[in-house]
C-alpha cells in the first residue's frame, strides 16, 4: 500500500465530514486507507464515519489521549509505505496527494513534506513552514522582529521567509495539520513523543527529523484549507497548554541559561495570552448578500428559506470560471459553494482568487444537508443546516 492518511479528531463532527469526503476524492487513483482516531468524542463524529464512510477504518480511543499519542495509535495500525498526518479541520484538493507523492518519491533525503496552508478566507497560513525556534528565533517572534524586519535573515527565521508562499524548498519546522513522511521514518524517529500533550508536538517531530539527517521541504505546489480555529479553543487550558509544550521542547533539545528560561516563561504566558484574545468568540454580523455557486437553481431557493434572504445564483455548470466571480463580490457577500458541481480543487482556486475581497466563504459537501466555513483563524467555524 502506497499511503495511509491518519486523521485525528475530537469533536468536529461537521468538520469532519467535509474533510474526509476531500481525502476520499483525493486518494481515488492511490493505493491507499484513510484511518480516523477518535479521541472520545461526544458530538457523534463516530456515527457519522460508520454511517457515511463504512471503508475508512475507525479506532475509538475511550479517553482523549492527546495528538501525539492519537496520531502514533493511528500509525500503529498504518499499511502504507507514507503517512499523511492530517487534521479533521482541513480540505484537500483532489490532485494533493498526487502531486505531494510525485515530489516525494524524487527526494533521496526525504523528511516531511509540508504544503501550502489557508485558512477558510483564503489567506495564507504563515506557520505552513517554520524555523527551529531556537532560544534567539523565539525571541524574534515574541518581539515581533520578524514583522519589523521581514528581508532581514537575522529576524526572519521563524516563519522561514527566506522562501515565499509561492516558493517550494527546504525548511525546518513543519505544521501538524499536514505532514507528509514515510512510515519508515516516523518509526525510527519514536514518532510524536507522548510526553507532550499537544503544540510543540510537530516541531519535535520536525526536528527529530532533522538530526536524522534528513531534509524537511515546504511544497507550494497544491494548497490545503485548514479552518484551525476548529483544532484550538483558545481559552485557560489552552494557555496552559501551550506554556508546557514550549517548556517541554526547550528541556528537551536545549541547554539555556536559567536568566533566558524566566524570559522565555515570561515571553510564553504574554503569547499564549495574546493567542487567547484573538480567539475569543467576535460578534458576527449576520450577511446581507448570499450567492450559492452551483448548477442547482432549486438549491439556492431551499437556502433562501434558510437564511430567509435572497440567494443569487451562479451556474458553475454552464460558466466554470473562477473570474466571474469578480462581477458578483461586493463587501460581506457569502459565497456558498455546492460540492456537488465544484470540486474541493475549485472551491480552495476560489478561495484564494478571492481573499481579502471582504467575501467569506462556506462549503456544501457532496450529498449532506450542511454548509460549513470559518471568518477567521481564530474564530470556531459555522455550521447551518439545511434542511
Amino acid at each position: 500500500m502506497q499511503l495511509s492518511v491518519i486523521i485525528l479528531n475530537y469533536n468536529v463532527r461537521y468538520f469532519l465530514e467535509l474533510c474526509v469526503l476531500s481525502v476520499e476524492n483525493a486518494l481515488k487513483n492511490i493505493d491507499s486507507e484513510i484511518i480516523v482516531v477518535d479521541n472520545n468524542s461526544q458530538d457523534g463524529s463516530c456515527e457519522m464515519i460508520k454511517t457515511r464512510f463504512p471503508n475508512v477504518k475507525l479506532i475509538q480511543n475511550n479517553q482523549n489521549s492527546g495528538f501525539p499519542k492519537g496520531n502514533n495509535i493511528g500509525v500503529a495500525e498504518a499499511k502504507g509505505e507514507y503517512l499523511c498526518i492530517l487534521n479533521p479541520d482541513t480540505v484537500v484538493a483532489e490532485d494533493t496527494f498526487e502531486k505531494v507523492l510525485a515530489f516525494a518519491k524524487n527526494k533521496n533525503d526525504l523528511g516531511i513534506v509540508g504544503v501550502k496552508l489557508v485558512d477558510g478566507t483564503g489567506n495564507f497560513l504563515p506557520e505552513s513552514k517554520r524555523g527551529i525556534p531556537t532560544p534567539w528565533v523565539a525571541f524574534t517572534k515574541i518581539m515581533s522582529l520578524y514583522k519589523i524586519f521581514p528581508k532581514s535573515n537575522l529576524f526572519n527565521n521563524y516563519y522561514a521567509q527566506h522562501l515565499s508562499e509561492n516558493q517550494t524548498g527546504k525548511v525546518e519546522i513543519l505544521v501538524g495539520a499536514f505532514m507528509f513522511l514515510k512510515k519508515e521514518l516516523y518509526q525510527e524517529v519514536g514518532g510524536f513523543d507522548e510526553d507532550c500533550f499537544m503544540y510543540s508536538d510537530d516541531i519535535d517531530l520536525s526536528y527529530m527529523v532533522l538530526q536524522k539527517g534528513k531534509s524537511n521541504y515546504y511544497f507550494h505546489e497544491t494548497t490545503v484549507i485548514h479552518y484551525k480555529g476548529e483544532s484550538t479553543n483558545k481559552d485557560a487550558v489552552y494557555m496552559k497548554r501551550f506554556q508546557e509544550a514550549m517548556e517541554f521542547f526547550y528541556k528537551k533539545h536545549f541547554q539555556v541559561s536559567f536568566l533566558f528560561s524566566v524570559f522565555m516563561k515570561i515571553g510564553i504566558v504574554f503569547f499564549s495570552m495574546l493567542k487567547r484574545v484573538q480567539g475569543r468568540a467576535k460578534t458576527k454580523i449576520p450577511p446581507e448578500n448570499y450567492l450559492l455557486v452551483s448548477a442547482s437553481k432549486t438549491l439556492s431557493e431551499i437556502i433562501s428559506l434558510v437564511v430567509q434572504k435572497k440567494v443569487d445564483f451562479l451556474d458553475w455548470e454552464a460558466e466554470k470560471e473562477v473570474n466571474l466571480l469578480s462581477n458578483s463580490i461586493r463587501n460581506g457577500l457569502h459565497i456558498i459553494l455546492d460540492n456537488e458541481f465544484v470540486s474541493f480543487k475549485e472551491c480552495i482556486a476560489i478561495h484564494e482568487r478571492c481573499k481579502n475581497k471582504g467575501v467569506f466563504f462556506r462549503i456544501i459537501p457532496k450529498n449532506a444537508n450542511f454548509s460549513i466555513g470559518s471568518d477567521s483563524p481564530n474564530d470556531r467555524g459555522e455550521i447551518v443546516k439545511l434542511k
